[in-house]
């Protein structure tokens, strides 16, 4: 049996996460009280469904009391042999988080009289500390749509069978951010730049034009090899340790030319060697805001 707990700070997305999962067969429940987690639990197992996955939504609304002992509760739950546990954080940047409040005009569970939305969105945070600490994927969706939110959990949650590690690849833009989701982040800037040729410029790192201009340098090549090689070392550690998820980020300027060929090259050489290998370029999914610069 396998239980996915979803948390994450309110207008993050959590819904749309429970509403994707629930749409390829999960069991899922909205808002459960965390201390309960383990009678829903007991109830499960005792329908005899080994196949059977759950998804719960545990969020701020909880009493701070139960959101305190969530870890005590998960250590006991990850140690039945019947039950395999992961836990899905979901955040967003605070200025992304006001303007979706201001958009649907909802009222934040932390609002009252004396507690501004801002302020309320900043102790969200801290309540919700217990669990985001004990997270196995974190997923950032500051720049995702309700769309690409759900593939991206159908895809890394969804399609991830037990005890199989789940590995992503993200390309970024350092001009617009670090992903908050990066358990490990690479820089990349100090490669030759395409951007700076003309005829590359409008080009991305998906195009033949650019990959060859990226081959022909020495320096890319031991870029990817060296990646290549820290992860190939570490991952078996991460397993061992009963990591279910592992985001790796590989930054450039912009996000466009070297961050997308090199993990398309990391995404395909662990694609030989690993089940689950995802790749997400998250400046190219994003509408052009004026010229970049790699």
């Amino acid at each position: 049996m396998r239980l996915v707990v979803i948390s994450g700070r309110s207008g993050s997305g959590k819904s749309t996460a429970l509403q994707a999962l629930e749409d390829v067969g999960f069991y899922c429940i909205d808002n459960l009280p965390a201390l309960l987690l383990p009678e829903l639990i007991r109830l499960m197992l005792a329908e005899e469904n080994p196949n059977r996955e759950i998804a719960v939504s545990i969020d701020a609304r909880n009493l701070l009391s139960n959101l305190k002992q969530f870890p005590s509760v998960m250590r006991t739950l990850r140690e039945q042999s019947k039950l395999s546990t992961e836990t899905l954080f979901l955040d967003a940047g605070e200025a992304t988080l006001l303007r979706r409040y201001n958009a649907t005009r909802r009222r934040h569970p932390l609002t009252d009289k004396q507690q501004s939305l801002q302020q309320a969105i900043r102790t969200e945070r801290s309540l919700l500390e217990p669990i985001a600490n004990l997270a196995d994927l974190r997923i950032d969706t500051t720049r995702l749509s309700l769309y690409e939110l759900r593939d991206e959990v159908k895809l890394r949650v969804a399609g991830r069978s037990e005890q199989v590690l789940s590995l992503q690849f993200e390309s970024f833009g350092f001009k617009h951010g670090v992903p908050l989701d990066a358990d490990f982040t690479f820089d990349v800037r100090a490669l030759p730049n395409p951007y700076w040729v003309p005829e590359l410029r409008r080009h991305t790192g998906l195009d033949t034009e650019v990959i060859e201009f990226l081959r022909q340098s020495p320096e890319v090549t031991e870029m990817v090899n060296d990646i290549q090689a820290f992860v190939s070392k570490w991952l078996p550690q991460f397993q061992a340790n009963n990591r279910s998820y592992i985001t790796i980020g590989i930054g450039c300027t912009g996000g466009q030319h070297r961050s997308v060929y090199i993990a398309e090259q990391l995404a395909g050489y662990f694609r030989g060697h690993m089940d689950n290998v995802q790749v997400l370029h998250r400046e190219l999914s994003q509408p052009a805001a004026g010229p970049h610069h790699d």
